[in-house]
């Protein structure tokens, strides 16, 4: 048997299971997609949203990247923010880190990962640059590399907040609140890095006024 064929396998006997257990499951599912929950994260394979969080199929929108980076430019990301905000009404957006990110270890160096990675990449070299002096007092690498973890997912809650689609909803709706949080793949608990209310004020330059 194939590796993607045990898949196959798995996903028959888990479809199965869930029937068994729950008949009308998927019928409810099918027919409402209603999550409160926005979660940006690491595409990373040893952190999956709903198995973390003990969640179910339907209460997270989940959107992942690399190092879980929310760029404002990025087409993809602003397309789920869109949706999760707008039509799905999300009452909180989640971006999760994770210690020993190997995007942001990556980032640490001076490394050519070529073209697509070194753009990609910046993001959080922009991060290392804005904490510097933070970070080159760390000494013992990995607390260091930790540490970029969390202000990296600092820096793009804040990125969040900066987002027209985020100041609309705050301003007519009064949601969504942000949350920053760092897993630890080493003992699977959450770290909360930071919370941001609605209409919580940033600064004024990244304000729009005419929402």
């Amino acid at each position: 048997m194939q590796a993607f064929e045990k898949l196959l396998e798995n996903n028959v006997a888990w479809a199965k299971a869930r029937v068994k257990e729950d008949p009308q499951f998927f019928e409810r599912l099918a027919a409402l997609q209603s999550p409160e929950f926005l979660w940006i994260g690491c595409s990373d394979s040893r952190v999956p949203a709903n198995q973390i969080t003990d969640t179910q199929p339907g209460e997270i929108f989940v959107h992942r990247n690399i190092a879980n980076v929310v760029v404002h430019t990025d087409v993809n990301l602003s397309s789920v923010l869109d949706y999760a905000v707008n039509h799905l009404k999300v009452k909180h957006i989640i971006v999760c880190g994770h210690y020993g990110c190997g995007g942001v270890k990556a980032a640490m160096t001076r490394h050519d990962y070529k073209p697509i990675l070194n753009k990609w990449l910046r993001n959080i070299k922009d991060v290392y640059r804005i904490y510097r002096d933070e970070l080159d007092a760390i000494d013992d690498m990995d607390q260091r590399t930790d540490r970029l973890v969390e202000l990296n997912v600092h820096e793009q809650v804040m990125n969040l907040a900066k987002m027209s689609t985020i100041q609309k909803a705050w301003k007519h709706e009064n949601r969504p609140h942000l949350h920053g949080w760092a897993y630890g793949l080493k003992d699977g608990y959450i770290k909360p890095i930071l919370d941001i209310d609605p209409r919580t004020p940033i600064d004024p330059l990244f304000e729009y006024d005419d929402l």
